[in-house]
């Protein structure tokens, strides 16, 4: 019983954040729908589908008590949250794709994968840089914001003088086609949507317009937010000796860091939208968008969803002290990050095809990192070796 309610909310959590998202992403692809494909994929569809990460960053850090236990949880989530996007994630759009008989492998621009992963690593290896020592101030949320600015100026540059050079007739011709066929599906009821919390169908009736498009972007932005409170609430739960719930009574948590929790739980809960999102680009054949979705979300994630809060945060309230044990979690986990991004963009751009044994070795890879991040709660004595070789890394590098 004593995870047992934090489970439930976690799965609520988890099911509200992806028809949410679903409403998010409808609206924002509309007001994106002039974007080259692979440049929606980094910049909007990102940003859509990661929405969770940034809000569940903003209650890690104000909510909790202990301001860098809290921070360390928005670590956890953003960070777990980029490992599960570089791994399962193009791992599952693959599979479904050749699931259901779509393809036998997916081929993707091996330039936009090298454009999109380079990007990433060195995003990661400015946040293993910046976000050091036990004291935090706004300009380092500042500087990762910019490096998000960055990012995104050079890929609506690029996408701007592409369009001066390509004739894009045809694929304004098929994008129409898409669009009437999607028209001619027949829409649930309203109160069917509403049962199943469709926001799409039940702020758009009909064809997508602007006015229609805004309010369910505002709506869905405000149903990410008030559950992700509720998975920031169950994941401290989970992590506490002991928590009481309101009404219920006093119950028993695990009893460890909380970082570990966000890592697999809040990172998974709010990653769902990315994969939905990812799967539905690879089965419409937009594969490129598929893997972009998911390296982009890293870089928004890295960048704004830890970058926004810390900045508001100690810009209000002062720098954010982190106890020693978090930080070297901190550097332990940024390292390995930085690791698993390189190993996985190698992955990408080793050819330009993406099959079934790359599906499953990128699968086995998470797997992996899910067993020693058990492990580390657990207090496993090869897991906290493979932790003390990582920050020890980071100190003779003198990038702590």
């Amino acid at each position: 019983m004593g995870i047992l309610i934090p489970l439930i909310l976690i799965s609520i959590s988890c099911v509200v954040i992806w028809r949410a998202g679903d409403g998010f992403m409808a609206a924002s692809e509309y007001i994106g729908r002039n974007l080259s494909e692979g440049v929606r994929g980094a910049s909007i569809n990102a940003i859509a589908s990661s929405m969770p990460e940034v809000f569940t960053s903003i209650f890690f850090l104000f909510i909790l008590s202990d301001k860098g236990e809290g921070f360390s949880g928005g670590i956890g989530t953003t960070a777990g949250s980029a490992i599960f996007n570089s791994m399962v994630i193009p791992a599952v759009s693959v599979i479904a794709v050749i699931g259901i008989g779509l393809a036998k492998r997916i081929k993707v621009s091996k330039k936009v994968m090298l454009r999109d992963g380079i990007a990433l690593i060195l995003t990661e290896l400015i946040f293993l840089i910046l976000i050091s020592g036990s004291s935090l101030e706004w300009y380092h949320g500042l500087i990762l914001m910019c490096v998000y600015v960055v990012y995104i100026s050079y890929m609506f540059i690029s996408m701007n003088f592409n369009k001066k050079k390509a004739d894009n007739g045809e694929e304004e011709v098929e994008q129409e086609e898409d669009e009437d066929e999607e028209d001619d599906e027949p829409q649930p009821s309203f109160f069917k949507s509403l049962i199943s919390f469709d926001l799409e169908n039940i702020f758009i009736r009909g064809e997508i317009n602007g006015p229609k498009a805004w309010p369910l972007l505002v709506f869905s932005t405000l149903s990410i937010a008030a559950v992700c409170y509720l998975l920031v609430v169950a994941c401290e739960w989970i992590g506490a000796a002991e928590y009481t719930v309101p009404y219920l009574g006093t119950y028993n948590g695990l009893d460890i860091p909380l970082m570990f929790v966000a890592l697999i739980l809040a990172s998974a809960a709010s990653s769902f939208p990315d994969t939905v999102i990812s799967i539905k680009d690879a089965q419409r054949g937009q594969y490129d968008d598929a893997i972009s979705n998911a390296l982009g979300s890293n870089i928004f994630d890295v960048c704004f969803a830890l970058g926004f809060p810390l900045f508001i945060f100690s810009a209000l309230y002062g720098p954010i002290e982190m106890a020693p044990e978090i930080v070297d979690q901190s550097s332990e986990l940024r390292l390995l990050l930085l690791i698993l991004t390189i190993v996985a963009v190698i992955i990408f751009t080793s050819s330009q095809y993406i099959g079934k044994k790359k599906a499953f070795v990128l699968l086995g890879i998470y797997f992996l990192f899910v067993v020693y991040i058990v492990g580390r709660s657990a207090d496993n004595v090869v897991a906290n070796n493979i932790a003390d070789f990582l920050v020890n890394t980071v100190r003779t590098f003198s990038i702590r």
